[in-house]
């Protein structure tokens, strides 16, 4: 079996943000996040621990994705999200998000783990496909024109 020592070294040593958050009514409060959270992030465990994770989209609340992760929390479902996040410095991520529910003997939801994946560059890439994909249409478009006058 896998000491608590070990297990720590394990969740430190991964390159994904890790958190555990602990369910206090409507809110899901950290108490614990690792080093590639804090790196991620830019926020220091200290700066951070005993708050909800709301406070990494710095009121940009208006996200399709943030539904989706609110009603899975709501029902205790395990999900998956890219959203948008802040970091302390201010400066946007996007970030996959990935929830876990965990409950306890009497299956009680008492905690959640997310692992969050800075997917930036391939959110940015795929923007810019969709907009080169958008000029290529209107000049198909303009060449068809064209070529009916």
């Amino acid at each position: 079996m896998i000491n608590a020592k070990l297990l720590q070294l394990v969740v430190d040593a991964s390159n994904d943000g890790i958190v555990v958050a602990e369910q206090e009514g409507d809110d899901n409060i950290l108490i614990y996040v690792n080093k590639a959270f804090e790196h991620l992030t830019g926020y220091n465990t200290d700066d951070i621990l005993y708050q909800d994770c709301r406070f990494l989209q710095m009121g940009d609340r208006d996200q399709p994705g943030l539904d989706v992760i609110r009603q899975a929390v709501t029902t205790g479902e395990p999900v998956r999200q890219t959203i948008r996040n802040y970091r302390k410095d201010g400066t946007l991520f996007w970030n996959e998000l990935s929830i876990t529910p965990v409950f306890n003997e009497a299956d009680q939801l008492t905690y959640f783990i997310g692992i969050q994946k800075d997917v930036t560059e391939q959110v940015l890439a795929l923007q810019k496909v969709e907009e080169l994909e958008a000029e290529v249409a209107a000049l198909r478009a303009q060449l068809v024109q064209s070529n009916r006058a």
